[in-house]
């Protein structure tokens, strides 16, 4: 069957006006020539309002340029296309509203010229079904991430279970998820389909870098990658990065790599939002679990170390007790009398050892006193130009009018020489050494801090030396810890100065980072107003005595030293192993003028207790305590002296004279 021309003309016609998706026809000049209702409709107009205006007419303004010479081209050289398959194509109503299309276009010879015809579909309500699919899916996707955040305990698993989901969300070929130690800190964690050499040297052929110049700052990363548009030819074809924030400083970035062009939509970069949120609380919680961790670790080794520190000063009191009283049984035998003066040099270092473990225990008794920051570094800084050699370049920036902290001086001088120390030994070859003070105020309420609210100086001591890898870093403060040789450290002066300034109520923080140098960050509070120095003992002029001395002591071969040493010095002595036994001995014998007790006593009372009650039987009685405990002030009654143990015979007598004068009952 075959139709006449006007046959087949008016079919034609009735197909196009019949059509159900919108339909124009576009002269090469661009104007609409002819229109179906559906197009009419589609739009918002009238069919011969659209009949000569031009195809940008019904597009949003902003792409008619473009349009224009995507025309032009197309005119040159027609053919069948369809178009805004994988792409977004946007169409404008008359009221200005825009919805998403599909158009098909075609050349049509008329006869006396080539037209093009246009076929447009309204594509919002699939696309908006595509959206809400894609939602959906990725909802479960942050699921399963929130679901492996609140399980996984290991960061590093967490990043490789994230990059698998991610891989699989966004059909990546590879993922990295990078994590800065600091906000000027090295690639600390990567966890990614290939090895973290394999993610950074494919980020850095992407930015066309060499290793050598791979960025290694966070800002250098989020700048450089981020704002990188025209990537070099490599078997990527996109990439993606997302930076993983707390607040405003920067703890890393979630790197995408896409085999294909990287064409990421609003639902996509939500998306990669949410999974960057979720890791930067992941790696805050990390963070803070391992602090948690490292606090309790050090806290556990200190009241282990104080206690053996404990025991070991009493054997000392033992060694050292007797070796004093050999002395003067060898006095005229020159050979034993230097035996026993090494032998005691030797209880002397062993002294100083538990010192230091009472340092880092924070059970070392310390005088606080007001002390100048800008003194104190001043003459720290000519001490150190002159003891540090030609290669080491000191630099000191302290502002003039910093207030006071309080802190004992000796401790505080000899923790901030003992930083630069080990700054000193970290630079061999020479450096730089930069030690400041200022000023650093904790307000009410602030999180992720180990200070109270209040005001501190912190001290800085940074360093241009070889720094330190994260493991060693981790236990940079606990005790007998060292990477030192053998014999040129014992491992003990971080810890006695993180001890030192944990007890005076401040913190001591650290941050390295391998190749870049070390910096040590020592809080201390501000001294209060009123701060000023205890008044000292009066001296014993006589060294002997004639009193009767009660001795409490629960081990007895530090009783019996302290016993030997006091009757050798004149003294009558009764001698008790606890407070029940010395409470007996105060009541049946007026003529006791002192009590000298060890502060901590088996069975009942401690000393501390046993003087209070003393004072309530005697209330003028004089009272001498003693430890191998280092107790700070805030554990001891200001009222009751501490002679630290091992102490030799002439501190002794000295201890007891100066109580007995201080609180000798008025006549």
């Amino acid at each position: 069957m075959s139709l006449s021309p006007d046959s087949g003309a008016a079919l034609y016609r009735a197909l196009f006006e019949t059509a159900p998706d919108a339909m124009v026809v576009v002269a090469r000049d661009g104007r609409i020539v002819l229109a179906n209702p559906q197009a009419a409709r589609l739009f918002g107009y009238a069919l011969d309002e659209l009949i000569g205006q031009p195809m940008e007419l019904l597009m949003p303004e902003h792409v008619r340029e473009r349009h224009h010479s995507h025309r032009a081209g197309y005119m040159e050289r027609p053919r069948v296309r369809p178009m805004g398959a994988g792409q977004e194509l946007v169409g404008q109503r008359r009221n200005g509203d825009q919805f998403a299309v599909e158009i098909a276009l075609s050349p049509v010879d008329s006869g006396r010229e080539i037209l093009f015809a246009a076929s447009i579909r309204d594509i919002s309500e699939t696309q908006r079904q595509r959206q809400a699919l894609a939602r959906a899916r990725f909802d479960a996707y942050t699921a399963q991430i929130g679901q492996a955040a609140l399980q996984t305990g290991n960061f590093d698993k967490l990043g490789e279970r994230t990059a698998a989901l991610l891989r699989e969300a966004l059909g990546a070929c590879a993922v990295g998820i990078v994590l800065f130690q600091s906000p000027h800190g090295r690639l600390l964690s990567s966890a990614t389909e290939a090895a973290q050499d394999d993610i950074v040297e494919r980020a850095c052929a992407l930015l066309n870098l060499g290793p050598e110049n791979c960025p290694r700052e966070p800002a250098d990363w989020l700048q450089r990658l981020g704002a990188h548009a025209d990537w070099p030819r490599t078997d990527i074809g996109g990439a993606r990065i997302q930076p993983i924030l707390d607040h405003e400083l920067p703890l890393g970035a979630l790197i995408v790599l896409s085999a294909s062009p990287w064409r990421a939509d609003r639902d996509i970069e939500h998306f990669l939002g949410i999974v960057a949120n979720m890791l930067a609380t992941a790696a805050l919680r990390h963070h803070a679990q391992e602090q948690l961790a490292h606090s309790q670790r050090l806290e556990a080794v200190g009241q282990l170390t104080g206690g053996i520190a404990h025991d070991f000063n009493n054997l000392l009191t033992v060694i050292s007790g007797n070796l004093q009283l050999l002395e003067d049984l060898v006095a005229q035998d020159p050979l034993a009398g230097d035996a026993v003066t090494r032998a005691l040099r030797a209880v002397g270092r062993g002294a100083e050892l538990t010192r230091k473990l009472l340092a880092f225990a924070r059970r070392q008794r310390l005088s606080p006193d007001a002390v100048a920051p800008a003194e104190l570094l001043r003459e720290l800084g000519r001490m150190l130009e002159r003891t540090l050699g030609e290669t080491i370049q000191v630099r000191i920036d302290c502002a003039p009018g910093l207030p006071a902290v309080f802190a004992d001086p000796s401790q505080l001088e000899g923790a901030l020489l003992n930083l630069a120390l080990n700054a000193r030994d970290a630079m061999p070859r020479g450096g730089v050494l930069s030690i400041g003070a200022a000023e650093h105020v904790v307000a009410p309420g602030s999180d992720g801090t180990e200070l109270a609210p209040g005001r501190y100086i912190c001290f800085t001591i940074a360093d241009t030396g070889l720094g330190m890898p994260p493991e060693v870093l981790a236990r940079a403060f606990e005790p007998f810890f060292t990477t030192k040789e053998s014999g040129k450290g014992s491992g003990l002066g971080l810890s006695m100065a993180y001890g030192f300034v944990k007890q005076s109520g401040g913190h001591l923080m650290a941050q390295s980072q391998l190749g870049y140098g070390t910096q040590m960050e020592l809080f201390l509070p501000l001294a209060p107003s009123a701060a000023a120095n205890a008044s000292p003992l009066p001296a014993a002029s006589d060294m002997s005595g004639h009193e009767t001395v009660l001795v409490v002591e629960d081990e007895p071969e530090v009783r019996g030293i302290a016993v030997a040493f006091l009757r050798a010095l004149g003294y009558r002595v009764h001698e008790a192993a606890d407070a029940a036994g010395a409470l007996q001995h105060l009541q049946e014998d007026a003529a006791i003028a002192l009590l000298f007790s060890d502060v901590v006593l088996g069975g009942g009372a401690n000393g501390i207790e046993l003087a209070q009650m003393a004072r309530a039987l005697r209330p003028a009685l004089p009272v001498l305590l003693t430890s191998g405990y280092e107790l700070g002030s805030s554990d001891m009654p200001h009222e009751f002296p501490l002679l630290r143990k091992p102490y030799r015979k002439e501190e002794l007598a000295g201890a007891a004279r100066a109580a007995l004068l201080r609180q000798r009952p008025p006549d």
